[in-house]
């Protein structure tokens, strides 16, 4: 693959990313109650929830879900009810008040904020979709091992490096601030915004 080759995968990944959904609605819900570190976990959660789904991909998964239907539509309702679950949570504890910052106290560790992370993006059809017809087309059939793998590195650190932008930028005070005076609001928006994603996920 050309230098060219590469940069257009990473930029047209890097616009997929952008785009709304679970993830950043997970991202900027923990960044702004948790602060920078759980919401980096979760950044590199994604990133390898990415690289996973990129993998299956480049393995043939488009091939399989179009032999085998019905596990595309397994995948989807699994993944639907997953999110449905994630938009209750956030409703039901929309009311409670954003605990203060304690730095005395043990922080969410790195190892669950990546669990999370990787499960909510392995759940979300839309990467699947997404490396499975945009992605894969991309990537030339006569591309070796060692160019898909460059490839792969180049799906985790951009997916990751979105994502902790986005911590970071939800993290500092000010936005943090904003976030506490509106959050039974915000919640209860997100939790709507990631109802209505599971439901489209289950039911495209």
């Amino acid at each position: 693959m050309t230098l060219a080759a590469f940069i257009g995968v990473a930029l047209v990944h890097l616009l997929a990313a952008i785009s709304p959904g679970p993830a950043f609605v997970l991202s900027i819900r923990t960044a702004a109650r948790e602060g920078f570190a759980p919401a980096a976990g979760l950044a590199l959660g994604f990133g390898i929830g990415a690289v996973l789904w990129a993998f299956a991909a480049l393995a043939g998964l488009s091939l399989l879900f179009q032999v085998m239907p019905p596990l595309f539509l397994a995948l989807k309702l699994a993944g639907g009810a997953f999110l449905l679950w994630l938009a209750w949570k956030l409703w039901r504890h929309a009311p409670e008040p954003v605990p203060a910052p304690d730095t005395n106290a043990a922080p969410r560790s790195g190892g669950r904020a990546v669990r999370l992370g990787m499960t909510t993006q392995l759940a979300n059809p839309k990467p699947a979709i997404f490396f499975g017809a945009v992605f894969i087309g991309l990537v030339p059939a006569t591309a070796d091992w060692l160019d898909r793998g460059i490839v792969l590195v180049n799906i985790l650190w951009v997916e990751a490096a979105w994502y902790i932008v986005v911590a970071r930028v939800f993290s500092l005070p000010r936005p943090r601030a904003a976030y506490a005076r509106a959050k039974a609001w915000i919640d209860r928006s997100m939790g709507v915004v990631l109802a209505g994603l599971g439901l489209k996920v289950a039911l495209d």
